[in-house]
């Protein structure tokens, strides 16, 4: 992290709150909030799962718990506080972290929950319960049912009087998991039958709300905090609006879009949520301001924890807010008043998923070749990978935040892009391209921002690539050559010119070396006469060129020089798929042999009997198969996954017999059979009888 990052957590003195802390999460916020434990002197205990095993929270932290199969088991998680003798549990963002169950069991145990009260955390955990609520203090709400325990007849008759187009949400939850869109009548059976699907898997609860969808939406939230004796101020805003699915892909603050008296009026309306319910702690109030009228703003709901967009809110106010959401829990009182707070510039945060933007962003895995990324005045990664670690399907695909401080947006965005654009992560495919295209969108750049934004972004670019990464697909091969000779090179060693790869013959020219790699697809072949470090290599035939591969004084670092340009090249070899990993001017690409490609494509083509998972995720719906087995025709919907926060169908590749290899709730991965379909035998057609001679006792006459 940067200098501006480590600020953060030195703005507030004191006492520490708490002697032991428990933290109650994974990935990226564990580590997060293990690094402030450690700088406020507090002993820290990280709770891993079985897959979890060996993660980088649990080598960050004092005290390590092994909790079996689930962070979600409030037994486990409150017997580890215990213990390890936890004066608090922190429950970080997902997961139990709105949990009135956890809440609760801390109570009864003793120990402190950062968070506010099991009674608030019911109530804000209720959609319909916080619109009545708040409402009542006069916050604007956006148009919808109110009532709860609807069914689909009643909530069909709301929207007819609602209008359309609607979104419809869970009640319970968080997150746009679940949220589908209706814009007329007929869309509305299925986009209730999806949702309600969706809510009943992952929050146990499918009661539904109706909203009217407001079109071409800001997504505005508001920062505040709260202490036991009923002081409550705000930090101001974060601009959340660039999301894909529901789901936040870039959040930044200041928004671009309020003024200084939007902001206050916001800002006071936050407060009046929180007060509303008598809040303690850090919490977020979400609003939704429509584009074309700035003016106007409704609640959406109130987040009662830590969010993934935090930092920035830490980069522009110069406060730790984990740091205060432990102070808080331990009755401490606010160390601030709301005059105290100053925005100072401007943060934008990028979220890193482990995910294939060109597939559709579906999840990707892998084991982690090399991390690295720049660090500088204004520049924070906050991440929950290493180098080793596997990267697979149990969870979020969420990597690190790459967030950037600067004096304005103008400087924000270019650091955030120069933070990206340095961030090397081989081994497992993410969307940091992606994320560099879309800061470099013209609208992104201007701040006109709404919803849809993203999805106008990929309909008008082809699988849109990082800035510059054009033309370069050369760079990588010649890279990718030269390496796949130094490992050559290195087996070779101490074998003398008998063991040459490049066909070594006495008086005779070397003979060049065909390394085929596919990028993208697409076949090349690679060239390479002489030495990695002194070779000429030509790329699908085009006239070869003065090239050389040197190590550049880094893990994974190398020294590429071509043509007398040099320049610095991140590679590694997956020793699982024997592809190669080049990053190479802010652009990452994975290199694979064809015979690698092939067994990648299997068995399996589109006609194939086999129906196979298209990405890791639940199983959410099922196929009703009479005795296990049923005729379907081609097209026939068998199994649906659910994967990021989007259902996905899986159809029969062709008419005949299916049966099912899944159940609902089971997990799948990338690959996996979840059913198969036989197709019907042909009838043989039965031979005409001779004259005179009787039908015979298994063809009668007249069946085909």
């Amino acid at each position: 992290m940067g200098e501006h990052a480590e600020a953060t957590t030195t703005a507030l003195a004191g006492a520490r709150p708490f002697g032991t802390v428990l933290v109650a999460n994974r990935g990226e916020i564990a580590c997060r909030i293990l690094r402030t434990l450690r700088q406020l002197g507090i002993r820290s205990v990280a709770v891993s799962s079985d897959a979890d095993d060996g993660a980088p929270h649990v080598a960050l932290a004092d005290v390590a718990v092994r909790i079996g199969r689930s962070y979600l088991d409030v037994d486990a998680i409150v017997a580890a506080a215990d213990a390890t003798g936890a004066d608090a549990v922190h429950p970080g963002y997902g997961f139990l972290s709105e949990s009135p169950a956890l809440a609760r069991a801390c109570e009864r145990a003793g120990i402190a929950f950062v968070g506010p009260s099991p009674d608030v955390l019911e109530l804000m955990g209720d959609k319909l319960a916080a619109k009545a609520r708040v409402a009542e203090r006069g916050v604007p709400v956006v148009p919808g049912t109110q009532a709860a325990g609807l069914d689909d007849d009643a909530l069909v008759q709301a929207a007819a009087d609602l209008g359309f187009p609607l979104l419809v949400k869970p009640s319970a939850g968080g997150g746009g998991k679940g949220m589908a869109v209706a814009s007329s009548a007929d869309e509305l059976p299925a986009a209730l039958a999806s949702a309600r699907r969706i809510a009943r898997g992952s929050f146990g609860d499918d009661t539904l709300l109706l909203e009217r969808l407001v079109e071409t939406p800001r997504h505005i939230e508001v920062q505040v905090l709260a202490d036991a004796a009923g002081a409550v101020v705000h930090l101001g805003e974060r601009e959340c609006t660039l999301q894909r699915r529901h789901q936040k892909v870039v959040e930044e603050a200041p928004s671009p879009l309020l003024t200084p008296a939007m902001r206050e009026r916001m800002g006071a309306a936050a407060c009046d949520v929180a007060r509303s319910v008598a809040y303690t702690g850090a919490g977020t109030v979400e609003f939704l301001v429509p584009a074309d009228d700035p003016d106007e703003f409704f609640f959406i709901e109130m987040n009662t924890r830590l969010q993934v967009e935090h930092p920035v809110t830490e980069l522009v106010t110069g406060l730790d807010l984990v740091e205060l959401q432990l102070r808080v829990a331990a009755g401490e009182p606010l160390p601030l008043r709301q005059g105290d707070v100053e925005l100072r510039g401007h943060a934008i945060e990028a979220r890193v998923y482990a995910e294939s933007p060109a597939r559709g962003f579906l999840p990707a895995t892998g084991t982690v070749l090399a991390f690295s990324h720049p660090d500088g005045a204004g520049l924070r990664m906050d991440a929950g990978v290493v180098e080793g670690q596997r990267v697979g399907t149990e969870y979020d695909p969420l990597l690190a935040k790459a967030v950037a401080h600067g004096a304005d947006r103008a400087e924000a965005l270019r650091r955030v892009d120069a933070l990206l654009a340095g961030t090397v992560l081989l081994g497992v495919e993410t969307n940091v391209g992606f994320l560099r295209a879309l800061l470099a969108d013209d609208d992104v750049r201007a701040g006109r921002l709404d919803t849809g934004l993203i999805g106008r972004f990929l309909a008008s670019a082809d699988a849109p690539r990082s800035p510059g990464a054009a033309g370069r697909d050369r760079l990588h091969l010649v890279a990718a050559g030269l390496f796949r000779l130094v490992e050559v090179e290195a087996a070779a060693e101490g074998l003398g010119p008998w063991a040459a790869r490049d066909g070594w013959r006495l008086n005779a020219p070397p003979r060049a070396t065909a390394i085929r790699f596919v990028l993208d697809g697409v076949e090349s072949v690679v060239e390479v006469v002489g030495a990695s470090s002194d070779a000429r290599v030509g790329v699908d035939g085009v006239a070869p060129v003065a090239a050389a591969l040197r190590p550049g004084g880094a893990a994974h670092a190398w020294r590429l020089d071509v043509d007398g340009v040099s320049e610095v090249v991140h590679l590694a070899s997956d020793p699982e798929t024997g592809a190669v990993w080049v990053a190479l001017g802010g652009a990452t690409v994975e290199l694979r042999t064809p015979e690698a490609r092939e067994r990648a494509a299997t068995q399996s083509g589109p006609t194939g009997p086999e129906v196979l998972a298209h990405m890791p995720g639940t199983v959410v719906a099922v196929a009703e198969l009479t005795n296990g087995s049923a005729r379907v025709e081609a097209g026939d919907t068998l199994v649906v996954v659910e994967a990021m926060k989007m259902e996905h169908p899986l159809t029969a590749p062709h008419a005949g017999l299916a049966r099912l290899e899944v159940r609902t709730g089971d997990l799948v991965r990338a690959g996996q059979v979840v059913a198969v379909v036989e197709p019907e035998p042909t009838p043989v057609p039965a031979a005409h009888p001779a004259a005179g001679a009787p039908p015979g006792p298994h063809h009668p006459q007249g069946e085909p």
